[in-house]
């Protein structure tokens, strides 16, 4: 197990240092879902932290949606474990949304609530970065959903610096496919808390990833391909300075 934790930190680190995610002094907080995603992100980032010659500090944040039936407590457990300090942060972000605002786009909303949320946490626990969970297969979806929703090359960018709150977002996992994180979620029973919001498999993103598993089936390295193009266009904030 150490093993194959060693290789996905090795993938996570070549992210780090290929866009200058983390710095000496810089205290890191892994915003966590309770998904397989965030929460191995939180051990990679762990065990990164352990050797990585640039000294970071690493915290846990969660905001709590208030969504019946999620319990935090197995992510409260592995935090303990790990030795990283945890805030949950409970809100009323799905009342909001779903009740009181009754959004026929809610996933915006709910994503604009959620980041001024943690901005909040982070300021007042005197973070400046945030580690969040997307992955390479988000990174082309989001890519694809920008070109045929709205005619324009755009993505999520690996570094973003967001000047009104002075919090920088970092993304480790972007050299990581999704499948490779499910294996490995299963592989080291990482504790999983299930997402019950009635979006997660009603929206554009998961219309395009549905649209992009049967263009794989037959071109299978497809996304590679998306991804590369990405780099060497490059997007915004999405060239590697050689060495």
């Amino acid at each position: 197990m150490d093993k194959l934790l060693n290789e996905f930190s090795g993938t996570v680190r070549r992210a780090v240092d290929d866009y200058h995610m983390i710095e000496a002094g810089d205290r890191v907080a892994v915003g966590v879902s309770g998904g397989k995603d965030s929460m191995l992100l939180l051990l990679a980032l762990a065990h990164l932290k352990s050797y990585y010659p640039a000294p970071f500090e690493l915290e846990t944040v969660t905001i709590e949606l208030g969504f019946e039936g999620m319990d935090f407590a197995p992510v409260a457990a592995l935090c303990r474990e790990l030795d990283v300090p945890y805030t949950c942060l409970k809100t009323d972000i799905k009342e909001v949304v779903f009740d009181v605002r009754q959004e026929s786009n809610p996933c915006s909303l709910c994503a604009k609530m959620r980041r001024g949320a943690l901005n909040n946490l982070l300021r007042e626990r005197g973070l400046n970065k945030l580690a969040l969970g997307h992955h390479f297969d988000d990174a082309v979806e989001t890519f694809m959903m920008s070109l045929l929703f709205e005619g324009r090359l755009s993505c999520f960018r690996p570094v973003t610096y967001l000047d009104r709150s002075g919090i920088t977002q970092i993304r480790p996992l972007i050299y990581a496919g999704e499948q490779r994180i499910t294996n490995l979620a299963e592989q080291l029973r990482v504790p999983i808390v299930e997402n019950p919001c009635p979006q997660d498999k009603a929206s554009k993103r998961y219309e395009i990833k549905t649209l992009l598993k049967g263009m794989c089936a037959q071109y299978p390295d497809m996304k590679t391909k998306i991804f590369g193009a990405m780099q060497r266009l490059p997007l915004e904030g999405w060239a590697v300075e050689k060495a």
